[in-house]
C-alpha cells in the first residue's frame, strides 16, 4: 500500500528528571494511562449526557441542542492543535499538561456551579398584566463559559498526555518500538474501560438525582487525575530538544523558498548535504518543493538556504494532509452517537426489569465495551498472527488498519438507517407518530449492533490514526501529530453540525417537519444516516487512493 522513504529524522534523547536515561518504560506508561482513564471519565461524564441537559433543564430544541453540542465538541477536538503547539514550541509536554489540568478543573468547577444556581425562566419575567424584559440568564452564561473552559483545558491536556506516554518508549529500539505500538492499543483499552465504569453511574445521577452532583463528580475525578500524574514526576522519561531550528520554521522556509522559485526552470538538482542523501524516486512526490533547493547566482541569503533533509521533512508533513482529509466523514459518523443515537434511545423501550430501565445515554457504553473486548484480541491474537504472515512489526500497516475501520463505519451507517426505518414503522403501526412522549414498543437493544460496529471501527481507525500521526511527524512535533488526529474528530463534528443545519433548513421549510423534528416519530434520521453511508463510501475510496501512494518515514512502524 505504501513505501518507506529514506529520510533519516534525528531522534531526541530522553532522560529522567536527574538527567539519566534509565527511566520510562511500561511502569510509567501504565501510570500515564491511569491519568488518561481519569481524564476521559471526567470528559465523557460531561459530554455523554449533554444532549439531555441541553434539551431538558436548558429547554433547547433537538436541532439547537445538537448544533450546540457539535460546535462545542468540534472546538474541544480542535483546540489540541493550540495546546500541542504551545507544548512543542514553548512549555514542553510535562508543563503543558499541568497548566491545562488546572484550566480543566476550573471549567468543571464552574460547570457544577452553573447547574446549582437558580435559572431565570420566561415565567419569572411575567406578571399578571405585563411581560418584563429579562436580562440574560447568569447561570446559562456561566454554563457556556465553563463548558468552553473545559474545552480549552482538554485541548492542552489530551494531545500532550498521550504523546508523553508514547515518549516513555524509544522508537529506535526494536523491542521498545513494538511496545510503543502496543501502548496505543492499551491506552485506548484503559480509557474505554474507565468510561464503562463511570458513565452509567454518572448518567443515573444526572437523569434521576441531581445535575450538580452529576457535574461535580467529574471535577473531583479530574483533580485526582492531576494528583496521579504528579506522583510519577521522578520516574518519567523526558525528551530533550535538540539545539537546532524549530521544525515549523524549517518547513515554513521550504514552502516560502519553493513559492519564490516557482517560475524557475523545472530542472531538479540537489545541494550536497552530508547528513542526508535524497533519492530521486522519493523526491518525485511534491516535486514543486524541490525548487526550495535552487540558488539563483549564489545570491540567496544563508538563512533561506534549504537542505534536502528539510525539503523531505516538509514533504512528509504535506503527505499527511490527504490522509487527514479522507478521514473526516468517519468523525462525522461518530458524532451521531452522543446526539441522535441517544435521542432515539429515549423514545424506545429501555426496560431491564419491571421497575428498572437503563438511561438513554448509557447505550453509548456499547462502543467502549466493544473496544475493551476487541483490543486484547487485536493486540494478543491478531497482531502476532499477522506479524508472522506479513513481517510487519504491528501485524498490518497503520494505513491498512485505518482503512479497515473506515469500511466498518460504512456498515455501521447502513445498519443505523435500517434500524431507524424499523423504529419509524413500529411507531406508525402502533399509532404513536403524534405521541412523542410515549415509549415505542421496540427495544433499545436494537441500537446495539450499529454501536458495536462503530466500536470495532474505533479499534482500527481511531487507534491507527493516533499511532500514524504520532509516528509520521518530525520528532520535535509529536504533540502536534496527535493534535492532528484529534482535529480530525473536531472538524468531523463541525461537518456534522453544518450538515444538520443545512438539511434542517432545507427539509423544514414551508412549515413542514424537517428530518430532525423534535418529534423523532415524524423526523427522518434514516434518510440522514443513508447520506452518511454514501459519504462514508466516497471517503473510503478517496482514502484507498491516497494511501496507495503514501510514503512512510524511515524507522516508522509501518
Amino acid at each position: 500500500m505504501a513505501t518507506e522513504t529514506p529520510l533519516p529524522y534525528a531522534v531526541d534523547s530522553s532522560v529522567d528528571y536527574k538527567g539519566f536515561s534509565n527511566s520510562g518504560g511500561w511502569k510509567c506508561a501504565f501510570l500515564i494511562i491511569g491519568v488518561e482513564v481519569a481524564e476521559r471519565s471526567a470528559y465523557f461524564g460531561i459530554s455523554g449526557n449533554l444532549i439531555t441537559y441541553l434539551t431538558g433543564p436548558l429547554g433547547q430544541s433537538t436541532v439547537t441542542a445538537a448544533e450546540n453540542l457539535n460546535l462545542w465538541s468540534g472546538t474541544a477536538w480542535l483546540l489540541p492543535l493550540l495546546g500541542a503547539f504551545v507544548a512543542d514550541s514553548f512549555l514542553g509536554r510535562y508543563r503543558t499538561i499541568i497548566v491545562a489540568a488546572f484550566i480543566y478543573i476550573l471549567g468543571l468547577s464552574l460547570l457544577t456551579l452553573s447547574a446549582v444556581l437558580p435559572s431565570v425562566r420566561a415565567y419569572d419575567c411575567q406578571s399578571a398584566d405585563t411581560i418584563q424584559l429579562c436580562s440574560p440568564d447568569p447561570s446559562l452564561i456561566l454554563f457556556f463559559v465553563a463548558l468552553y473552559l473545559v474545552a480549552f483545558g482538554q485541548g492542552g491536556f489530551r494531545p500532550c498526555v498521550q504523546a508523553f506516554g508514547a515518549d516513555q518508549f524509544d522508537g529506535q529500539d526494536p523491542e521498545e518500538r513494538k511496545s510503543r505500538s502496543s501502548f496505543f492499543n492499551w491506552w485506548n483499552f484503559g480509557m474505554n474501560a474507565g468510561v464503562i465504569v463511570i458513565l452509567p453511574f454518572l448518567n443515573y445521577i444526572q437523569d434521576n438525582l441531581n445535575w450538580g452532583f452529576g457535574f461535580g463528580i467529574p471535577c473531583v475525578v479530574m483533580a485526582v487525575s492531576l494528583v496521579i500524574f504528579l506522583l510519577g514526576t521522578k520516574m518519567y522519561r523526558y525528551s530533550i530538544r535538540r539545539e537546532e531550528e524549530h521544525p515549523f520554521l524549517r518547513i515554513g522556509r521550504v514552502l516560502v523558498k519553493a513559492i519564490r522559485n516557482w517560475r524557475i526552470s523545472p530542472a531538479v538538482f540537489f545541494k550536497e548535504d552530508a547528513s542526508c542523501i535524497v533519492s530521486l524516486q522519493n523526491s518525485e512526490q511534491f516535486e514543486f518543493l524541490n525548487k526550495a533547493l535552487l540558488e539563483i547566482n549564489g545570491s540567496e541569503d544563508s538563512w533561506m538556504a534549504c537542505t534536502p533533509r528539510e525539503v523531505e521533512e516538509a514533504k512528509a508533513v504535506l503527505r499527511l494532509v490527504p490522509i487527514w482529509t479522507s478521514c473526516l466523514i468517519f468523525a462525522t459518523v461518530g458524532s451521531q452517537v452522543g446526539t441522535f443515537f441517544t435521542k432515539q434511545a429515549r423514545t424506545m423501550n429501555r426496560s431491564i426489569s419491571e421497575r428498572l430501565e437503563f438511561p438513554a445515554a448509557s447505550i453509548q457504553l456499547s462502543i467502549p465495551l466493544a473496544i475493551v473486548v476487541l483490543v486484547p484480541i487485536y493486540d494478543r491474537v491478531f497482531v502476532p498472527v499477522a506479524r508472522r504472515l506479513t513481517g510487519e512489526h504491528s501485524g498490518i500497516t497503520m494505513l491498512q488498519r485505518i482503512g479497515t475501520g473506515l469500511f466498518l463505519s460504512v456498515l455501521a451507517m447502513v445498519v443505523a438507517a435500517l434500524v431507524e426505518m424499523k423504529r419509524l414503522k413500529t411507531a406508525e403501526e402502533h399509532g404513536l407518530v403524534d405521541m412523542p412522549n410515549v415509549t415505542i414498543p421496540m427495544s433499545g437493544w436494537w441500537l446495539i449492533p450499529q454501536l458495536v460496529l462503530l466500536g470495532a471501527a474505533d479499534v482500527f481507525t481511531i487507534i491507527g490514526l493516533q499511532e500514524f500521526f504520532y509516528d509520521q511527524v518530525p520528532s520535535e512535533l509529536k504533540s502536534v501529530g496527535l493534535a492532528l488526529f484529534l482535529s480530525v474528530v473536531g472538524v468531523g463534528n463541525f461537518l456534522s453540525g453544518f450538515l444538520i443545519s443545512i438539511i434542517d433548513k432545507t427539509t423544514g421549510k414551508d412549515g413542514g417537519d424537517s428530518w430532525f423534528a423534535n418529534n423523532l416519530n415524524r423526523a427522518h434520521l434514516d434518510y440522514f444516516y443513508c447520506i452518511l453511508a454514501v459519504l462514508s463510501v466516497v471517503q473510503l475510496v478517496a482514502f484507498l487512493y491516497f494511501s496507495k501512494s503514501y510514503i512512510y518515514k524511515r524507522g516508522s512502524i509501518v
